[in-house]
């Protein structure tokens, strides 16, 4: 490989990125999409779920339980209902997720010193807001049955029992328990697999689509050199796409990194050598700009979407699911990069997805490499 004829193909490729401006405009407002996309929709904290309330005993006690839920930042109130009919109606229009039902006796029986039972009604549509606001909705009720007792010893003239054992829970990483700090590192992994399925899937693709790749044939040019001076400045571009995404993550969702920056762009740097050969090797076997690039768009962003873990636990897939996702090099990436940005610990740690990544990485030039010396011969 020499030099000049490398540098030669990264300048030829350096302009015709310039020159097709709207792709390179593209490329670095993906990033800002992406990021302000799943950043913003895609959250998985539990916030003002709108809540309907059918009051059957209006009394002073009901209202107390009542403001309990109105004060907690996990529920809003949006009206009360009058029949249960009112609370169906409210749940099928979707205008409500849960609905509490406080029961006519409810007052009257705590004052005598019953057990009552309060209804919580929720719309099962959205399993998972639905089972977060029913763990909540029933911690609420513990807390004020806890009041309740208190109540009942303070007026017996006792003093209320300790509690035999006290559980106190702490988040080690993430003390907040903010999505954003676990869904930003993922969007890291998005960003790149889109870029470098977008950029190098056409490269080769749309040489031989013009009939320029005869021409480059015909030269003295190797294979590795056309290959590697094609990649170069679309690996400038995808590192780029990553400090963009990584500002943009600590500058509008506040979320810092606790680790070795360095070793998270080194890694960084890894990953997106390995798709950029890969979307290279798809624009080599297809010579079609428009397959490369739906084929490199499919293979690279569902999976990294869907069995990367960056939205569902692979613990919870199916274990034929699971074995799939140890071939998904998106797994590995997303590990090394929440392990640096939510625990902040290094290779000392993450050394075994790091060496899977670079296998990747490896793999995919020499694949590229040799798929490319075949159509050179």
């Amino acid at each position: 490989m020499k030099i000049q004829r490398l540098l030669a193909v990264v300048k030829k490729e350096f302009l015709h990125v310039f020159r097709d401006w709207r792709s390179l405009y593209l490329s670095l407002c993906i990033p800002v999409i992406l990021i302000m996309l799943f950043g913003y929709a895609l959250t998985l904290d539990l916030r003002k779920v709108p809540t309907v309330v059918f009051d059957q005993s209006r009394s002073a006690l009901s209202r107390e339980l009542i403001n309990l839920f109105s004060g907690s930042p996990y529920f809003s109130m949006v009206g009360y209902a009058e029949s249960y009919p009112d609370l169906q109606l409210a749940l099928d229009r979707g205008r409500a997720m849960i609905a509490i039902v406080v029961p006519s006796d409810f007052a009257e029986k705590l004052s005598g010193g019953k057990n009552t039972q309060i209804q919580i009604l929720a719309d099962g549509s959205d399993a998972n807001t639905s089972r977060l606001a029913m763990g909540y909705a029933s911690t609420i009720g513990m807390i004020y049955s806890s009041q309740v007792t208190v109540k009942r010893m303070q007026a017996l003239g006792k003093k209320p029992p300790d509690p035999p054992a006290e559980m106190i829970s702490r988040s080690w990483y993430n003390p907040d328990l903010r999505s954003q700090n676990v869904i930003i590192p993922g969007i890291i992994a998005i960003v790149m697999v889109v870029i470098a399925a977008m950029l190098t899937s056409v490269t080769i693709a749309r040489e031989w689509e013009t009939g320029t790749m005869e021409q480059l044939i015909s030269t003295p040019l190797k294979g590795p050199e056309l290959i590697f001076g094609k990649v170069i400045p679309y690996f400038v571009i995808g590192m780029t796409d990553v400090a963009i995404a990584v500002t943009l993550g600590k500058w509008l969702f506040r979320v810092p990194i606790v680790g070795n920056a360095g070793l998270l762009f080194a890694t960084a740097a890894i990953f997106l050598s390995g798709a950029l050969f890969w979307g290279m090797t798809l624009s080599i076997v297809l010579k079609s700009q428009v397959l490369a690039n739906q084929i490199a768009i499919v293979s690279g962003y569902l999976p990294t979407l869907i069995l990367s873990g960056f939205v569902f636990a692979i613990e919870n897939m199916p274990l034929p699911i699971q074995a799939i996702t140890y071939i998904v090099p998106a797994r590995y990436f997303i590990a090394i990069l929440r392990g640096i940005y939510l625990k902040g610990i290094g290779l000392e740690i993450l050394f075994i997805d790091a060496l899977l990544l670079t296998l990747y990485a490896a793999v995919m030039i020499v694949i590229a490499n040799k798929k490319l010396k075949f159509k050179l011969e």
